[in-house]
């Protein structure tokens, strides 16, 4: 399968040339005469070459359409194109009404008419030519006259203003009339020699131009008619084409195929895609944008690049700013991480402290507590035991009054709600005693409050308010 081919096909007489272009060179070049069912030979024919092309330019011969200059008024709040089918019906051989038409306005001088180049063809041709590739399973790029894609060949020759170029394709002779690189008419003659020169001064003088700048010859017996000397009474030497160096490339690869057909064919094939004087009806025809459309068309992508570029420099600064605040994180980290040992560090000592402070506050302190005990209660009264914990101490021994023993233990600021625990019980000379205390609760400081500001002085004879 050989893709990305460019297929061109001219329809001339029965005979079909399909030219099929890849690059600059022509990769298959084949015709087909009088088939009775042309579409089908010709799938056939692309099948067998393994041509898969989805679509094909098609070109007619010049004799089968009508190509005239027409003078028009200046169109002033109407359609050009009204004007052209208003006027179309005086100069085709068929009723307007079926004739497919395209027309190319030409320059002109200002307030002058308004000259356009028509061509036209009959609506059954041109459906006949759609349904060819229809069933062929083609889908058709353009339908143009096979002549008036040869300009596609030109080079860049702007020395050159008015050319009339003569393509020769079996009995016929297409006359293209050129100025720079725009076609201003076109016509079909019999190739006969002695035609060519009266025909060519016929069209030169309907032109209004007096002699052409360049003539040139291509096709079949174009080294003949360049040598006979039939042409010399237009003073330009004629010549062949100044076709461009693809052109010549193309041409060259035709080889042995090269003839006026096959030529019109690789024209037809090599032509730019939106082509004046395409006979495609509008709805088949390539979508080609207005000058405001492509103006809207480069704001909306003017705006969309701004927008991409405002995104992608938000997000560049974005992305430096994180950059630069990663490398100070990176710097900080040594001394974060000294500062996280120190809180951890000062975290476990104030834990231990906590634990020292909770273990002193709920520790309990006999010593102090016997040595006081030792001053409060008299000489005739002894302590056989003692036991003590959080919330209350109990004494047990023997005194001459015991009774004497508890206001003795009360006034201790240590021991509060003393009690005898169990009757007293006497002995031979001795009382027998159980005292329960509790430990006092220490009161709570009362925060010391602030001195009073003294109030001013009042001067002498001041009233009190």
């Amino acid at each position: 399968m050989i893709g990305g081919l460019r297929l061109g096909i001219v329809w001339k007489d029965q005979r079909l040339a399909v030219v099929a272009v890849g690059g600059n060179r022509v990769r298959h070049v084949f015709t087909l005469e009088d088939q009775e069912n042309p579409a089908a030979v010709l799938r056939g024919e692309l099948q067998a070459r393994r041509l898969r092309a989805r679509r094909a330019s098609l070109a007619l011969p010049r004799n089968l359409a009508t190509v005239k200059v027409l003078d028009l008024p200046p169109a002033v709040g109407g359609s050009l194109a009204q004007m052209v089918a208003f006027e179309l019906e005086r100069h085709v051989p068929f009723p307007a009404e079926d004739a497919a038409f395209d027309f190319l306005p030409l320059p002109g001088a200002r307030g002058a008419p308004q000259r356009v180049l028509v061509v036209a063809c009959e609506k059954r041709t041109v459906d006949r030519a759609l349904r060819l590739l229809e069933e062929a399973r083609l889908a058709p790029r353009s339908l143009t006259v096979a002549c008036h894609d040869l300009v596609a060949l030109l080079g860049a020759w702007a020395k050159t203003k008015r050319a009339v170029w003569i393509h020769v394709a079996g009995d016929d002779a297409e006359l293209l009339f050129l100025e720079g690189r725009r076609l201003r008419l076109s016509r079909s003659v019999p190739a006969g020699e002695g035609d060519l020169p009266s025909e060519i001064g016929r069209s030169l003088m309907h032109l209004g131009w007096e002699e052409p700048a360049g003539l040139w010859v291509s096709g079949d017996r174009a080294q003949e008619t360049l040598t006979s000397g039939g042409l010399a009474a237009f003073g330009a030497a004629p010549a062949p084409p100044p076709l461009s160096s693809r052109a010549r490339t193309a041409v060259a690869s035709l080889g042995d195929s090269a003839d006026g057909l096959t030529l019109l064919a690789l024209a037809t094939a090599l032509a730019p895609r939106h082509r004046p004087l395409n006979l495609l009806p509008p709805a088949l025809r390539p979508r080609q944008l207005t000058w405001g459309q492509l103006v809207t068309a480069g704001s909306l992508a003017a705006a969309a690049l701004l927008g991409l570029a405002l995104l992608f420099t938000q997000g560049y600064q974005n992305q430096r700013h994180l950059n630069r605040l990663n490398a100070a994180i990176r710097a900080l980290d040594p001394e974060v991480k000294a500062v996280e040992r120190l809180m951890s560090e000062v975290e476990r000592k104030r834990q231990l402290l906590a634990t020292l402070q909770s273990v002193e506050e709920s520790a309990l302190h006999p010593l102090p507590l016997l040595r006081e005990l030792t001053e409060l209660i008299p000489p005739d009264a002894w302590l056989t035991t003692m036991s003590l914990d959080t919330k209350t101490i109990e004494v047990t021994g023997q005194a001459t009054a015991a009774n004497q023993l508890i206001p003795l233990l009360e006034g201790s600021p240590r021991l509060e709600k003393v009690e005898f625990a169990s009757p007293v019980t006497k002995g031979r000379d001795k009382e027998q005693f159980r005292i329960r205390a509790s430990w006092e609760t220490p009161a709570k400081t009362p925060a010391p409050t602030p001195p009073s500001t003294p109030a001013a002085a009042r001067p002498p004879g001041a009233r009190a308010r």
